[in-house]
C-alpha cells in the first residue's frame, strides 16, 4: 500500500539511492549489524520524515534489522519523487510526493498512523501531535518515538511541560554528532545552495541577515561569509548574541538590519520573525528565505494580503510586489535546503541516521517513562566512533595511568 506521484520514476530513485549509500558508510555498519541481530523483528515503525534519498537508506536499515516500515513525507515539499517510487516499488508503504496540499499531506500522515505503528519516527513533531489529539486510543501499544529536529523539540518539551506527552520520545536532534554535523555543517551548506538554486544569485558582496545564531544559524552564517557576504546576525538571546559578536558579525535588531539586507535567512523555529513592520522597511529586491522546519518564521499570509502583485519568476522563486518595490520569497517560504534543492549532504545524514537507528533499537530494548530523552552518552559515542572509522580515521585510546588520573581525586600539585 502506497501513495507517491509516480511508480514510473523508480529507476531513478534507486540510483539515487545508491548514490546516497557511497557516503553513508556509517549507517550501513549499522545496517549489517541491524542484519544480523533482528533488534527490531516485529515491530512497525510508522514514520514522518522528508522523503530522500538519504531517508530511503535509513527505511532499508529498519528494514534490515526485521521492522516493518511505514513512511509518510513531513513536509509539503521535500519529496524526492523517484526516491519515493523506489521505495513503494520495494514494497514499503510510503506516502508523499512533492507539491502536497495541507489535506494531502494529513491524509499521507494518517495512513501511516493507520498502521497502528509501536514506534514513531517524527521530524518536526506532527506525527506525534496528531496521534495525541486524534488517535489516542493507539498511545497504549506504542512503546516510544524518535524525533529529528530542533522545531520538533520544541514542541516536544511544550507537550511535556503540559503533562500532554503520554509516550517517551527520544530527542535525537541533541545528539551531540547531530548538533554538530547535521544543524551546523549540514544546514549551512544545504540552506546556501537552496538559496542559490533558487536564485542563481551571488552571495559575494551582498548584505547577508541571519536570523537566529543557533547551531543552524552559525553555519549559515559561515557559509555565506565564505562566499563574500557580509553577515549580520539578529537574534533575542543575548548569549548567542555575544557568540555571534566574538565570532566577528555585526550584531543588530531586526528594524536596523532590515534597512541594510539583500538576503535574509530565518534559521529560529519560531513564528514571524520576519513580518509586515519588516516588509515594509526592506530593500527592493530583498530576498528571503526559511530554514527553519515550518513555513510560519516568514509571515507568507501577511505578505500575500498587502501586496498588489504576486508572480512566479522561477521555479522556487516568487516575486511579491509591496508598495512599489518587490520582494522575493524563496520555495514558497518553506524549507528552502530541502524544497529548492536536495537537503542536506548524504555524508551529514548518515550521522542523524544513525542516531534515529540506535534510538529505535534503545526504545525497543528499554522501557522508558513518557517524557523527552535523549541518548545515553556512550551511544552518541558510539556513532562518533562509526563514523570515524568509516573515514578511515584512528584516534588514541587512554593509557590505564591516565584513566585511573581521571577517575581520581587525591593527585594534586
Amino acid at each position: 500500500m502506497s501513495n507517491v506521484k509516480d511508480l514510473k520514476l523508480s529507476a531513478s530513485g534507486r540510483l539515487n539511492i545508491e548514490w546516497a549509500e557511497k557516503e553513508m558508510s556509517a549507517l550501513l555498519e549499522v545496517r549489517k549489524r541491524f542484519a544480523k541481530e533482528q533488534p527490531l523483528k516485529g515491530l512497525r515503525i510508522g514514520m514522518a520524515l522528508h522523503i530522500t534519498k538519504e531517508t530511503a537508506v535509513l527505511v532499508e536499515t529498519l528494514k534490515a534489522g526485521g521492522a516493518d516500515v511505514w513512511l509518510a513525507s513531513c513536509n509539503p515539499l521535500s519529496t524526492q519523487d523517484d526516491v519515493a517510487a523506489a521505495l513503494a516499488d520495494t514494497g514499503i508503504h510510503t506516502f508523499g510526493w512533492k507539491g502536497q496540499n495541507k489535506e494531502e499531506y494529513y491524509q499521507n500522515l494518517n495512513a501511516v498512523i493507520a498502521s497502528r505503528p509501536h514506534i514513531t519516527i517524527d521530524d518536526g513533531c506532527d506525527l506525534v501531535s496528531e496521534i495525541h489529539l486524534k488517535h489516542k486510543e493507539l498511545i497504549p501499544s506504542i512503546i516510544g518515538g524518535t524525533e529529528e529536529t530542533t522545531t520538533g523539540v520544541i514542541r516536544l518539551r511544550a507537550m511535556e511541560h503540559d503533562k500532554a506527552l503520554k509516550y517517551p520520545v527520544i530527542a535525537v536532534n541533541d545528539n551531540k554528532t547531530k548538533h554538530l554535523v547535521d544543524n551546523y555543517y549540514g544546514t549551512g551548506q544545504s540552506a546556501i545552495d537552496g538559496i542559490i538554486r533558487a536564485t542563481n544569485i551571488l552571495l559575494a558582496g551582498k548584505t547577508f541577515i541571519v536570523v537566529g545564531y543557533g547551531s543552524c544559524g552559525k553555519g549559515v552564517a559561515l557559509r555565506a561569509k565564505g562566499l563574500g557576504a557580509e553577515v549580520i546576525v539578529t537574534e533575542t538571546h543575548p548569549f548567542s548574541a555575544l557568540q555571534a559578536k566574538l565570532d566577528g558579525y555585526r550584531v543588530m535588531p531586526m528594524a536596523e538590519a532590515v534597512k541594510e539586507g539583500d538576503i535574509y535567512c530565518t534559521v529560529t523555529g519560531d513564528k514571524h520573525v520576519l513580518n509586515m513592520t519588516h516588509f515594509a522597511a526592506m530593500k527592493d529586491g530583498a530576498i528571503l528565505a526559511n530554514a527553519g522546519h515550518f513555513d510560519i518564521e516568514i509571515d507568507l499570509a501577511g505578505l500575500t494580503k498587502a501586496s498588489s502583485a504576486k508572480r512566479r519568476i522561477r521555479p522556487f522563486l516568487d516575486e511579491f510586489t509591496l508598495n512599489g518595490k518587490r520582494l522575493y520569497v524563496c520555495a514558497e517560504g518553506r524549507l528552502v535546503n530541502l524544497a529548492a534543492a536536495e537537503g542536506h549532504p548524504s555524508a551529514v545524514m548518515s550521522l542523524s541516521f544513525c542516531g534515529q537507528a540506535l534510538a529505535a533499537e534503545y526504545l525497543a530494548k528499554n522501557k522508558l517513562s513518557p517524557a523527552v530523552h535523549t541518548l545515553p552518552v556512550a551511544v552518541d559515542d558510539d556513532i562518533a566512533r562509526i563514523a570515524l572509522k568509516a573515514m578511515g580515521v584512528r584516534i588514541d585510546t587512554l593509557t590505564a595511568e591516565q584513566k585511573k588520573y581521571l577517575d581520581s581525586w587525591e593527585e594534586g600539585t
